[in-house]
């Protein structure tokens, strides 16, 4: 019998940073932050499998610290990510399917992906038992990505030194994973909407307890956000941000602005779900780098009549990091829930 992993190492790969954290489990519920690291990468430059092992070794080598497992979340716009409805099927056979004949189960030709499927609805219980619909059809989650990219991270992770790769996952969702280890309550006990901000887009994600019910991104992301307050304005990017900061009246409506095409998403996609569902959303979580910004969160709560709160991973977390590094953590810790819910999922797995 394999023994239990006590520790793991979380890495993030995204299109424009990188990080990663070591998380080690202790006894009881208790988890600990040992180590991390975060870099920077050149934005717009396609890298090849040399660069992104470079990086890597780079970054594994800032962070210090080893362990037997490691988890790997990966941001790639040629990632497959398709909740559809089928009869009640067998994963691996639906697996096999959908690479057989994806073009007439979800219209998308799926032979050159590797695929992964994921029943996403929770088993009936007795006191719940499944209705006619429930039996007929079954909501179940497709992910991947294509075998060229596959083998290109796998030369990356060799060139990088990571050599303990066990799990290779979607950062959209991990971002799922990651809010059931921050936020158990709610994820175990209400229905609820995610909106994790990265830089050149967005991922919006619904769920009610335990289960996965819409996955979408959308176009928006920082970059877009700050390019928009600067063609409104007229000012560079570092005027406007100091600007919405400091709360100044003129920037506030034009960050309102900027934000309309988003809330609508935001609205539609909720709008969609408690129709279907009859159940309520009453908040919104928001996580990535704009979750830091007060301001912002304000005007989405004012404009989706509902709380926007930010949430982070690494404070479910004890912290075990030296005096120096503490006062960065502490800073950074809003850029690090993917990384701490894939070695989360990993060690708990």
């Amino acid at each position: 019998m394999a023994k239990t992993l006590t520790s793991a190492i979380g890495v993030d790969l995204g299109r424009y940073s990188l990080k990663s954290v070591l998380l080690q489990k202790k006894s009881g519920d208790r988890y600990v932050i040992s180590h991390f690291a975060s870099m920077p990468v050149t934005d717009g430059v396609e890298r090849t499998p040399e660069m992104l092992g470079a990086e890597i070794k780079a970054l594994v080598k800032q962070m210090g610290g080893t362990a037997k497992g490691c988890a790997v979340a990966v941001s790639s716009p040629g990632a497959l990510m398709r909740i559809i409805e089928q009869p009640e099927t067998p994963p691996e056979i639906l697996r096999d399917a959908l690479r057989l004949n994806g073009a007439a189960l979800m219209n998308q030709d799926c032979k050159n992906f590797v695929l992964d499927c994921v029943d996403c609805e929770l088993p009936a219980t007795p006191h719940t038992p499944a209705t006619n619909a429930q039996v007929a059809q079954r909501r179940y989650l497709i992910a991947g990505l294509p075998r060229t990219e596959i083998s290109q991270l796998t030369q990356s992770f060799e060139i990088g030194g990571l050599g303990n790769v066990t799990s290779l996952q979607l950062a959209p969702l991990v971002v799922f994973n990651a809010f059931e280890f921050a936020q158990p309550d709610a994820f175990n006990n209400h229905a609820f909407f995610l909106i994790d901000f990265g830089h050149a887009s967005s991922t919006m994600t619904i769920g009610a307890r335990r289960e996965l019910s819409l996955i979408r991104n959308v176009d928006f992301g920082g970059k877009s956000f700050v390019e928009s307050l600067c063609g409104l304005s007229g000012e560079g990017a570092e005027t406007v941000l100091t600007a919405l900061a400091n709360e100044d009246e003129v920037m506030v409506e034009y960050a309102r602005m900027a934000l309309m095409a988003l809330t609508r998403e935001i609205g539609s996609s909720i709008g969609f779900y408690e129709g279907r569902r009859e159940e309520t959303i009453s908040q919104i979580w928001v996580s990535g780098g704009l979750a830091r910004n007060a301001t912002l969160l304000r005007l989405l709560g004012e404009e989706l009549r509902m709380p926007c709160e930010p949430w982070v991973a690494l404070e479910r977390c004890e912290l075990n990091v030296s005096s120096s590094k503490r006062a960065q953590l502490s800073e950074e810790m809003l850029d690090y829930s993917i990384a701490c819910g894939a070695a989360a999922q990993l060690l708990n797995a």
